[in-house]
């Protein structure tokens, strides 16, 4: 585990927009699985300025690694509508270069990633209770592969606030995500952080336990994880993580 901590935002999305853009230059096909929301923006905004429209970057792949389908709406499911709103429509990136997973192809998802020689990396965020991609507190299990998950609760009223302008009408019963396993079997992690609401969280990925609880402490268990973090996110960690993980 490697840690970088930016003095704000703004250098945050930019170091970490070189960081994808070193993926991005090989000589190969090269498979990334992107993060939506809020944290993400300002990267993808580099990243459009770096590549948008440019066919020398034609060998790069594209994933989401949750989603969340609009019930009886035949339309896309939230997270590849808000990637495409984000970065692969400014960044004209082709269709043939977009890979949905679906609540139809969920259980076949991880054989057509290894077909394709698996991820090279994974782009995530974290969540202020400790989450990422769609693993969440009291659903996820470690040895989860590509799985489904039901919503219900306070979890679908989430939902219907925030990615369905609170119609709880159209949240489905179930989300589909890429488990632990399947994020872990990437060749490479990316977390970005940033806010003072998401330092107790880091807190407990980099100085906690690995516990299901948390579901993103397993995440320092992968040989190749890098954190990049503003200083208000990593305002909670102590001096002796600083001094061993901050990368100068």
């Amino acid at each position: 585990m490697k840690l970088i901590v930016t003095d704000n935002y703004n250098e945050m999305s930019q170091i970490a927009s070189h960081h994808m853009l070193g993926y991005m230059t090989q000589n190969r096909r090269v498979n990334l699985a992107i993060t939506a929301g809020h944290t993400p923006a300002k990267l993808y905004e580099h990243l459009v300025s770096a590549i948008g429209g440019r066919s020398g970057y034609s060998h790069v792949h594209y994933y989401n690694f949750d989603e969340i389908a609009f019930k009886g709406q035949h339309r896309e499911g939230v997270t590849i509508s808000n990637l495409r709103q984000l970065f692969l429509s400014p960044a004209q990136i082709k269709e043939t270069n977009i890979h949905k997973l679906t609540n139809d192809n969920f259980l076949d998802f991880e054989r057509l990633l290894k077909e394709e020689g698996g991820l090279d990396l994974v782009l995530m965020g974290l969540g202020s209770d400790g989450h990422f991609c769609g693993n969440i507190p009291g659903l996820t299990r470690f040895h989860h592969t590509v799985v489904k998950h039901p919503i219900e609760g306070d979890l679908a009223e989430f939902i219907a606030r925030t990615e369905m302008k609170g119609d709880l009408s159209s949240v489905p019963d179930h989300y589909v995500t890429m488990g632990p396993m399947s994020v872990m079997a990437a060749k490479n992690l990316l977390l970005i952080v940033s806010g003072e609401n998401k330092a107790w969280a880091l807190a407990q990925v980099i100085e906690g336990a690995v516990t299901e609880q948390i579901p993103a402490s397993v995440l320092k268990l992968h040989p190749s994880l890098l954190i990049i973090a503003d200083r208000a996110s990593a305002s909670q960690l102590s001096p002796e993580s600083l001094e061993r993980y901050v990368q100068g």
